[in-house]
């Protein structure tokens, strides 16, 4: 098939190479040029524009950071939904907010173009693997019309619902992530206040009910003082998605006193750790500790 691929960052770029070696004409596009080497290789070709990499697709991907980069890939004056051929799918992997997701979905119902609300689970590597866990709100006919695309990026999909449930679990999925990373990061700071052995609580907590894969991956590093060892996700990513989630359950009348807490550490952290993993959380939680 003919795609196009918006967004070259750590995800896309890993998403996109699985789409070419999977033998489709790919056109990438990235705000910022000179992303694009490694899939020239494998035989994508790189367009100034979003229009110029979805003229003709019959599919749009799009991996970028915010609702503002995602209007600007798909709805600018030179952005790709108005070049789509009708019935092509517009496939938005970025983790937006729920408004964002409806907007979009109005756009492509009015140019009849087929929306696939599709944010992913996974790091960089199970991107390039192409074993992402795809979170789905769409229609059941559209996803197996694009299941081959689908699986060429995925070892699972999830389908939630119609339109937006895609986005919606994602959302709450990311924040409930903040609370899990936040905990633990409060957790590390009391343990060391009380000289907790670091082996120790490291077992404990492997072997005890709160072995989510978040406190695992962050324990030991934090209960340490250090960063973790490989990067996952971005302070400022994760304080963005956790403010989308906050908004979305706003808007549903539903309080999330938790998820606020926890939104709190970020935004407090995304100043000087914005663009750094988020076990750097501790360093904020630890700054904030009374002093004894």
């Amino acid at each position: 098939m003919k795609i196009g691929f918006l967004g070259l960052g750590k995800m896309g770029s890993g998403m996109a190479a699985r789409l070419a070696e999977a033998g489709h004409e790919v056109t990438v596009w990235n705000r910022s040029p000179g992303k694009a080497g490694a899939l020239l290789e494998l035989g994508a070709r790189e367009a100034a524009s979003p229009a110029e990499a979805a003229a003709g697709a019959e599919a749009v991907f799009c991996m970028v950071a915010d609702d503002a980069a995602s209007n600007r890939a798909w709805l600018a004056e030179d952005g790709a939904a108005a070049v789509m051929p009708k019935g092509a799918f517009l496939i938005e992997c970025s983790t937006i907010s729920h408004e964002q997701s409806a907007r979009l979905a109005e756009e492509a119902r009015a140019r009849h173009l087929t929306y696939l609300d599709c944010p992913v689970n996974g790091p960089p590597s199970g991107a390039r693997k192409g074993e992402l866990v795809l979170l789905l709100g769409a229609a059941s006919e559209d996803i197996e019309r694009a299941r081959p695309l689908l699986e060429a990026i995925s070892q699972s999909i999830l389908h939630f619902g119609g339109v937006g449930t895609g986005t919606a679990y994602k959302l709450i999925n990311n924040l409930l992530g903040a609370v899990h990373i936040s905990a633990m990061a409060e957790a590390a700071v009391l343990a060391g206040k009380y000289g907790i052995d670091v082996e120790t609580m490291v077992e404990a907590i492997r072997t005890g009910p709160i072995a989510s894969p978040h406190t695992m991956r962050m324990s030991r590093p934090m209960l340490e003082g250090r960063p973790a060892d490989s990067f996952a996700l971005s302070i400022g990513l994760r304080e963005k998605d956790a403010r989308y989630c906050i908004a979305m359950a706003e808007a549903g009348g539903v309080e999330m006193p938790v998820g606020a807490s926890a939104h709190a550490w970020y935004a407090k952290s995304a100043e000087a750790f914005g663009d750094q993993d988020d076990s750097l959380l501790l360093e904020t939680v630890a700054r904030s500790a009374k002093k004894t």
